[in-house]
């Protein structure tokens, strides 16, 4: 642990991105004591207490796959708990629709570690206390949705995923469902006779399910352990990597995937949710980016939260920032999922302005078209800090021993960690 309070002390002084200075409450929280895939009948684990009724019903209907149009695709379809409740294959986007053959137009995310998230804001507080407040919060890549109750909607009832036709059109099948009875113990013996409430019941299941499933946020990593003084089994190198991860003249990771949170008690959730454009390479798997006048803008096409590109173009390109918990599970990355490779998303923070032809296409004239998937009257939303840009050509930031370093230490973010069996004897 003397390694990760120096890396802090210093990351209190020297963060070139976030103004100097945090909370004490930080430091305490850092070291207190869809498509076609095996999952789609995904079983639940089994959580470590009773859930409520509502829950019930939420687990009922998370793996319940007639409650989508193609009658095959449930929730754990997309967010496998085998995958931390993300994604099961290396697909950038997932097929859903009626036939499980319409593709999306963004990676799906992890459901872990959500149950601190806050409403979207503008001007949300960063949880490092100091920061001046921003974009910050809400759910899906964009903040769109403001709980994970109106979260669960927007599958419900996308045409490109699950889609139903209509509110009602899910309730009708819950009222003909195997656990219907359930569903009436949990929200009333009259629950399906007005469906927009019942709806809304469905809605609350599901968040309910989410919240109190201990499976959802287990913190039973590597790096749990060791942030709680119950065990050190962290490498040398995991160790070096957790170093480069927090040093703002190398990775400066922690300027955005903080490892305590001093605004809503979360313990090590290791992102602030704020919003960023970092300039992902165009993906032209996403069958949607055949289009040349289609862009993904994030947040400034995000309408619930008030946005627009011709409103508040200064969000054009941001995306919500994600935790990096269970990250190493994962086997595609960013909004897009562009990246295949834990280690070249690494090398891509590294090296994105240095060396641009390792990440962007050639334009028609040679020259490298980088931030080729922001129009160019957005670009100057780009985050020029991540972690820390020189001069093209110019050395990157992190030696190729710090990325393979930091790669290692983000394996210590996976749940479901455990310590060899002498060492378990001994605790005894």
């Amino acid at each position: 642990m003397r390694e990760l309070m120096r890396d802090r002390r210093r990351y209190l002084t020297c963060n070139s991105r976030r103004p100097a200075g945090i909370t004490a409450l930080l430091l305490a929280a850092l070291l207190g004591a869809c498509g076609k895939s095996s999952s789609t009948h995904a079983t639940a684990p089994q959580p470590a207490v009773k859930l409520s009724l509502a829950a019930q019903v939420g687990e009922k209907m998370f793996f319940d796959p007639t409650l989508s149009g193609s009658g095959k695709m449930s929730c754990a379809s997309c967010h496998s708990p085998a995958y931390a409740y993300g994604p099961p294959n290396n697909l950038a986007v997932q097929l859903g629709g009626p036939n499980l053959s319409t593709p999306g137009t963004r990676a799906v995310p992890s459901l872990r570690y959500e149950q601190f998230t806050h409403r979207y804001s503008d001007t949300a507080p960063n949880p490092d206390g100091v920061s001046a407040p921003g974009p910050g919060g809400g759910f899906t890549w964009d903040g769109r949705a403001q709980t994970l109750a109106a979260q669960s909607a927007i599958p419900l009832l996308a045409a490109n995923e699950m889609a139903n036709t209509s509110a009602a059109d899910v309730v009708r099948k819950l009222r003909t469902g195997t656990y219907a009875a359930l569903f009436k113990q949990a929200f009333g013996a009259d629950a399906f006779d007005h469906p927009d409430a019942a709806f809304v019941d469905a809605q609350n299941a599901l968040q309910r399910y989410q919240q109190e499933n201990r499976d959802f946020h287990p913190y039973t990593s590597k790096f749990d352990l060791y942030r709680t003084n119950k065990g050190n089994y962290m490498t040398a190198q995991e160790i070096r990597g957790l170093k480069v991860f927090n040093d703002p003249a190398r990775g400066n990771c922690i300027a955005c995937h903080l490892s305590g949170n001093a605004i809503d008690g979360s313990i090590a959730p290791f992102t602030d949710n704020s919003f960023e454009a970092v300039a992902a390479p165009r993906n032209p798997r996403i069958p949607a980016n055949n289009d040349p006048a289609y862009d993904d803008l994030g947040l400034c096409q995000a309408s619930e939260t008030g946005h627009s590109a011709a409103t508040t173009p200064q969000f054009c390109g941001m995306f919500k920032t994600p935790t990096l918990r269970n990250v190493a599970t994962r086997q595609v990355f960013f909004h897009n999922g562009v990246f295949h490779s834990l280690r070249d998303v690494v090398e891509f923070y590294n090296k994105r302005d240095t060396n641009p032809e390792l990440f962007y296409p050639k334009a028609a004239n040679g020259s490298v078209d980088i931030y080729d998937d922001l129009p160019p009257k957005y670009r100057a939303n780009i985050d020029m800090t991540v972690p820390v840009v020189h001069a093209r050509g110019a050395k990157p930031s992190m030696s190729e021993q710090d990325v393979d370093d930091v790669v290692a230490f983000l394996g210590t973010l996976t749940d479901g960690f455990k310590p060899p069996a002498r060492d378990m004897a001994n605790t005894h």
